[in-house]
């Protein structure tokens, strides 16, 4: 019997082109977000004017294009994916994936308190503690810090809706932001949204922090099948609706669907949804930004240009129209400029290489 998952040569093409725009797109949000990140909308407007941020900015050191947090750990994220892909395609072991992905945080957290390669988690394996641009300390959440600080694996078939053990109360976006590559495995969006929920477990305990980085997930699954935006926010509201304690997602998603119907987008109508600090916040500025922008630089420019977490908002819009368009729908002469960007694109093809195999 042919085995319905796997695809055609063009089909692979347009798979391999959606990994690559979802990661590429969310480090150029988040480098078009990272320079403003804590500053108000009448500061970013103050500082280059009316239409504020209208490209890559440099930082305080005058460099332009420097990823955040938010892309580190995105891509500790793909590791551990990858890893998990792997093991279950050589092995025929499966169930590992919660374990893999800690351990993946966990090499992360570990660039955030050495100064370069050469700690416990480097060596003959390589992967990414071997890259010392991935080293450097950018505003990290403290939820992600002193969650990973703890040893919390949640199982993969752990119940959703009651608060996790860890960080009980933090629905900071620092789960979300990272959690798009759960929606590349070709897996269906319903296991996406699972795997990414107990996995922000490790940091972020409310559920409405869970539950935005499962619906993300879930929305990227959704576009890499074919989905339009939309259509992939609308079916996402849907599964949520199956859990408990998704009330607070669910409306933020709902706002940013009929805020983005209400005419063309505005900074304006951005803070209207928040100011992005919190998860569902972030995930509602980024769909809402995805939607009511014409084209992908203008949506992008939306989504950073507001007074809150610019950096993670640009990272979540940047995910979603990435995925839709493909690495070739994004403005190429920004993304040449993202730092680390040839390793990025590495990583994608790896990733979806292997999901492809598997």
């Amino acid at each position: 019997m042919n085995d319905p998952r796997k695809l055609s040569w063009e089909a692979t093409a347009v798979y391999r082109a959606r990994v690559r725009g979802c990661l590429l797109g969310g480090a150029l949000g988040d480098a078009l977000g990272y320079p403003v990140e804590f500053s108000s909308l009448n500061a970013i407007r103050a500082a280059h004017g009316p239409r504020g941020v209208t490209g890559l900015l440099p930082d305080t050191d005058g460099v332009t294009g420097r990823i955040s947090d938010d892309t580190q750990m995105t891509l500790f994220t793909v590791e551990g994916i990858r890893q998990a892909v792997e093991r279950e395609r050589l092995k025929g072991i499966g169930g590992g994936w919660t374990h893999l992905l800690r351990r993946a945080y966990a090499r992360w957290l570990e660039t955030q308190l050495e100064p370069g390669p050469g700690g416990p988690y480097d060596g003959s394996r390589g992967g990414l503690v071997t890259e010392p641009w991935l080293y450097a300390r950018r505003a990290p959440g403290n939820a992600c810090l002193s969650g990973l600080a703890q040893d919390f694996v949640p199982e993969p078939w752990a119940e959703l809706g009651p608060p996790g053990p860890v960080n009980p109360d933090s629905k900071g976006c620092g789960a979300v932001m990272r959690s798009a590559p759960f929606g590349l495995t070709r897996a269906d969006a319903g296991s996406a949204f699972g795997l990414a929920a107990r996995c922000a477990q490790m940091t972020h305990g409310h559920p409405t922090g869970y539950y935005a980085a499962g619906a993300l997930a879930a929305i990227v699954s959704h576009i890499v099948a074919g989905d339009s935006v939309e259509g992939a926010v609308l079916r996402t509201l849907r599964l949520l609706a199956r859990h408990p304690g998704h009330e607070e997602t669910t409306a933020a998603l709902t706002r940013a669907l009929d805020l983005a119907a209400d005419g063309d987008g505005t900074p304006e109508k951005v803070e209207r949804l928040g100011a992005g600090w919190i998860a569902e916040e972030a995930l509602a500025i980024g769909v809402y930004s995805a939607l009511a922008a014409p084209r992908v630089e203008d949506a992008l420019l939306l989504a950073v240009n507001h007074s809150g977490d610019s950096d993670s908002t640009g990272s979540v819009c940047g995910n979603i129209l990435g995925a839709r368009y493909g690495d070739h729908g994004l403005p190429h002469a920004w993304v040449e400029q993202v730092e680390g960007r040839d390793r990025i694109a590495a990583l994608a093809d790896g990733l979806a290489a292997e999901c492809v195999r598997g």
